[in-house]
């Protein structure tokens, strides 16, 4: 999973269109990551596609998305993912 996807998936725990992702992920990485509108958009269209994401309502010409049961199981396990790396790496492997 890219990191992009990665942070996505978190935004979308709640309801959220694709500005206020955007912003979310530049606020809780603290402005290390600023996603692209031609990276944001393109990967929400690839993930609704895949089935992780599903778009809720549009509302005043945005679409608020939210994460599917699917993506919450791929994220779910992506965390699992890194948190084994994070501890591989403390372990000095």
């Amino acid at each position: 999973m890219t990191e992009t996807s990665f942070y996505i998936l978190m935004c979308l725990q709640q309801e959220n269109h694709g500005y206020g992702i955007v912003q979310k992920v530049e606020e809780i990485t603290k402005g290390e990551i600023k996603l692209a509108p031609g990276t944001m958009y393109g990967s929400l269209s690839k993930m609704e596609k895949d089935g992780l994401i599903s778009l809720v309502r549009e509302q005043d010409k945005r679409k608020i998305y939210l994460i599917t049961s699917l993506g919450q199981e791929v994220l779910n396990l992506e965390k699992k993912r890194i948190a084994r790396l994070y501890q591989n790496m403390k372990e000095g492997f």
